[in-house]
Order: C-alpha cells, then sequence, then structure tokens
C-alpha cells in the first residue's frame, strides 16, 4: 500500500498569486525601518532630543501601510474602477486645497502638505494612484486624446504651483505610459514628446532654484558650500563605502553632514555602511520587484487590470529610477524619495496600497 506523502495545505491568501508580490514590499519596509533608525538616531536626537522620533513616526505608517497592503490585496481590483472618477476628483480637490495659504503646510519652500491634526499627508502621492485608476478606466474601452491632455494638464499646472516638479515628472511620465499602452496612434505620442521636450527645459530655465540645481549637477565644484553642498556629500558617502562598505551603523556623513538623510538621501547611507555589494543587492531587490509587477501586465487578460497593473509599475520603477540616478550623479537632485525605503508616510502609504492593488490583480489575472 503506497504511503501518502505528507504536505502542508497552501494558504488561500497565496493560491494562485504571485508570492513576490507580497515577500518584496513587506521585506523592503522593513529594511527601510531598521535603516531609517540608523540613519535618523544622529538628526533625531539634535533635533527633537529623542533618537527614535523618525523610527516612531515611520512605525506607525508601516503598521498602517500593511493595514492598507492586506485590505487592498482583499478588495477584488475592478472595484476601483467603480470609484475611480470620485476618488480622482476629492484628490484634486486636496491637491487645490494645499495651495491656500493656511491650510497647506510649508516647508523648505514648498506647499505640499496638509495637515489634519497629528496628521498630515502629501496629496501629491494620492495623485500617483487616482490618476492611474482614472486612466485606466477611462483608456479601457476607448482613447480620448482630449481628456487625457486636459486631466495630465490640470494636475501638472497644481503640481507644478506647489511646486513639485518631480513628482510632476512622475506623473506625467505615468499618464503618459498608460495611454501609450491603450494604444495610442503615433502621432499623439510624438506630439506629446515634443511638448514635453520643449515644456521641461522651460520649466528649469524660469524656475531659479531648479536652474540652480541644474548648475550644481552639471558642476559639482559650482558654490561648495551652497548649492553643490549636497551633492558632494552624497558622492563622499559612497566613496566612504567602498566595496563591502564601513558596516552597519558606522556611516560618518550621517553625522549631520549628509542633508536629507533619512529621505532623498538615504541611499548614500547604505552605500556607505553596506558598500557596493549591499547597495547591488537592494538595487536588485527594488528593480525584480518591478519585473514582477510588468510580468503580471504582461499575463493579465483584463484590459483594466493590465493599465492598472502597468501604471503602478511604472510610477515605482520610475521613483526608483530619478532617486538612484541623482544618488549617482546622473541625474539633478530632485527631492524624490527611494520606496519602501525612504522616510515617508504619504509615499510609503500609497506604495503598499498599491502594491496590494497589483497582488489582487495577481490572484485575478486570468
Amino acid at each position: 500500500m503506497a504511503r501518502k506523502r505528507f504536505s502542508f495545505p497552501q494558504l488561500a491568501f497565496f493560491s494562485g498569486a504571485d508570492r513576490w508580490l507580497v515577500i518584496l514590499p513587506l521585506t523592503l519596509s522593513l529594511f527601510g525601518l531598521l535603516l531609517i533608525f540608523d540613519a535618523s538616531a544622529v538628526a533625531a536626537l539634535h533635533d527633537f532630543n529623542d533618537k527614535f522620533h523618525f523610527f516612531r513616526q515611520q512605525s506607525i505608517w508601516l503598521i498602517l501601510g500593511i493595514f492598507l497592503f492586506f485590505l487592498c490585496s482583499q478588495l477584488n481590483y475592478r472595484f476601483w474602477k467603480k470609484i475611480a472618477l470620485p476618488f480622482f476628483l476629492v484628490n484634486l480637490f486636496f491637491l487645490v486645497l494645499v495651495l491656500i495659504p493656511g491650510l497647506g503646510k510649508q516647508i523648505y519652500g514648498g506647499r505640499r502638505w496638509l495637515q489634519f491634526g497629528f496628521f498630515g499627508f502629501q496629496p501629491a502621492e494620492l495623485t500617483k494612484l487616482s490618476l492611474t485608476f482614472y486612466l485606466a478606466t477611462l483608456f479601457e474601452k476607448k482613447r480620448d486624446f482630449l481628456p487625457f491632455l486636459v486631466v495630465t494638464g490640470v494636475l501638472l499646472l497644481l503640481l507644478l504651483l506647489e511646486p513639485d516638479f518631480g513628482t510632476a515628472v512622475i506623473i506625467s511620465a505615468t499618464a503618459f505610459a498608460i495611454y501609450f499602452l491603450a494604444g495610442a496612434p503615433w502621432g499623439q505620442i510624438i506630439l506629446v514628446g515634443l511638448l514635453a521636450a520643449v515644456g521641461a527645459p522651460l520649466l528649469i530655465l524660469f524656475s531659479p532654484y531648479r536652474r540652480q540645481r541644474l548648475l550644481t549637477f552639471f558642476n559639482s565644484s559650482f558654490d561648495v558650500q551652497g548649492a553643490s553642498y549636497h551633492l558632494r556629500q552624497i558622492l563622499i558617502a559612497l566613496g566612504s563605502g567602498g566595496i563591502w562598505g564601513r558596516g552597519l551603523g558606522q556611516s560618518r556623513q550621517k553625522f549631520l553632514f549628509l542633508p536629507e538623510v533619512t529621505t532623498d538621501s538615504i541611499f548614500a547611507v547604505i552605500a556607505e555602511e553596506l558598500g557596493f555589494f549591499g547597495a547591488t543587492i537592494l538595487i536588485l531587490a527594488l528593480f525584480f520587484l518591478v519585473y514582477r509587477i510588468f510580468r503580471l501586465a504582461i499575463l493579465s487578460k483584463d484590459p483594466f487590470g493590465k493599465m492598472l497593473v502597468a501604471g503602478i509599475g511604472f510610477f515605482l520603477g520610475l521613483q526608483i529610477i530619478i532617486n538612484l540616478g541623482a544618488m549617482v550623479a546622473l541625474f539633478p537632485l530632485t527631492g524624490i524619495p527611494l520606496p519602501f525605503i525612504s522616510y515617508g508616510g504619504s509615499s510609503l502609504l500609497v506604495l503598499l496600497a498599491g502594491m496590494g492593488i497589483v497582488y489582487n490583480v495577481s490572484k485575478n489575472k486570468y
């Protein structure tokens, strides 16, 4: 009599889905929490007399983010089609509110935050999801060039008024990617490309702080103690790490030399402490996640699900590229955080909610 082979019952949560879409986002987020404590302890002690300040804040956001991840993973992704328009309009309303003095909180010259008591968030981060929902719904059955231009143009105007040029680039590029996936004619693609090629340089040249960042990018010796200081400290951190790094917790640049150590520049601390080897593993993990998302978009048979997943994958991947490119001086500094790793509640909540939606698509891709 043949013996039955014992096997563990498969969890219903993972049934038929891509487990990497759960493992990678949650692992990266937990790793980011560890690195935020490591990178922020000195700055938090200096600014708040509490070395756990940033760690505690990010822990709360991470708990909320994990809750959102599992909630969105259980909601059928077609639910977002039903609420795409009202969700987008509410987000648009928030983008207007943030520009009103007294309602929008101004930090570092930008009015990007709405504060409700102890709770604050950036409507621009939410726009990445709301626009993806709306365009995926709009283009599922028909392709309309005029609504695409109007919607994208209004969003860009509101984002540039904050100003938030980095997010404006990500939003416009994501909108273009979804429109391209929907089967846009080549003539319209070329027209949008020409508008971007003309508009982006003008926005940079006519903005003093953007122009200064561009000058810094082309010449790191320009204004060494001013505009170029941030970039030079990043490059020092990267060079100090070598192949194997100084060791976890051993960064020198985090001792108030490196600006924005918990947000835009956290990768520099990672490279300094874990070296080229550790930084490469992190980069591979991030891009492997992007690969799994786009693989799912290709496999998905539902046009709405395909565009939804592709939009989320595109803004995630572009955010990774822009942040890392700025860290190695391939792009000018833009203030874009590293997904799942950098400090910031709005970004983390949107990313984990987006990954929950992607995971739900993976369970229903056929």
